[in-house]
Parts: C-alpha cells; structure tokens; sequence
C-alpha cells in the first residue's frame, strides 16, 4: 500500500514539473525560455529596436509577420544567429525559440 500512495505521490511530482516548465513545439521541445530571454536581451533588442522606432517587440508583433509556424521560428533563429555571426550553438537557437514563442509566438506544443 505504501509503495501505490509513493508512486502515485511522485507521479504528481512529475506532472507538476511539466507544467512549471511549459511545453514547447517539437522543432525547440528542450529550449529553456529563460537562457533565451537572455541571449534575445543581449544580442535581439537594440536591432530589432533600431529596426522599428524604438519598438523591439513589433519584430514578433506586427500583422505582416513571416513567422506562422514552429519549424519557422526556430528558422528565422538560426537565420539572424548565422547572418549576425552571433555564434550560438543549436542548443541556444532552441532556447531563444521557446523564449519568443513564450513571450510573443504562443505556439502549442
């Protein structure tokens, strides 16, 4: 009896970690939002600002946007980090995707 009531205690342990960690689309499932937010604050902002009157956020807001998909964010991702020489590995890309689809994009996983 102890055993059922321990795995079904630590099964809800599990599910509520999911949920904290919130589930992103395939093409970016083990980016971390918060790394990203991070790397979109040092190396994003001031050239999406410069791009639109001081307004980094229209980038991911304005009607005529390009990305319409997962698989398109994380594209335009590896897009900007290759055509800026940034440097960032896969795993960056993944985690600056999660944070734009966390913060703008809200794609379902």
């Amino acid at each position: 009896m102890h055993s059922i009531v321990l795995v079904i205690a630590l099964g809800s342990i599990v599910i509520a970690g999911g949920a904290a960690a919130q589930a992103q689309p395939a093409p970016f499932k083990a980016g971390d939002a918060a790394a990203g937010g991070k790397l979109v604050d040092k190396d994003c902002v001031s050239c999406h600002a410069a791009k639109f009157a001081g307004e980094p956020d229209r980038m991911y807001t304005r009607p005529d946007r390009r990305v319409k998909t997962p698989a398109q964010l994380l594209a335009q991702v590896q897009a900007c980090n290759t055509n800026l020489g940034k440097g960032y590995f896969p795993d960056e890309e993944e985690h600056v995707a999660a944070y734009l689809n966390r913060s703008f994009y809200k794609f379902p996983p």
